[in-house]
């Protein structure tokens, strides 16, 4: 088991349809930006028998730098999230 990149993903894609690598890439990327946008906006992307995109926000805390033991302090933020689709 290993990390597979966006370029090995975008490989295997093309491989599978048979599509050039060119505009394999650029639906893969049009996937994430569409992914991000909908999201960014509230959104929840289901994509049934896969799992779903969606955005939660953090709250703001107080963290310490391992290194020097200082605290930070960390600003409420936006996160994308993904939860796996259950197998049956």
């Amino acid at each position: 088991m290993g990390t597979v990149n966006k370029d090995a993903l975008v490989r295997t894609v093309a491989e599978a349809t048979g599509q050039q690598l060119a505009s394999t890439k650029a639906t893969i990327e049009a996937f994430i930006d569409a992914v991000r946008a909908r999201t960014a906006g509230g959104d929840t992307v289901k994509l049934i028998g896969f799992g779903s995109f969606q955005t939660k926000t953090h709250k703001a805390r107080t963290a310490r730098n391992p290194r020097t033991g200082e605290t930070v302090d960390v600003p409420e933020g936006q996160r994308l999230t993904f939860k796996a689709s259950k197998v049956a």
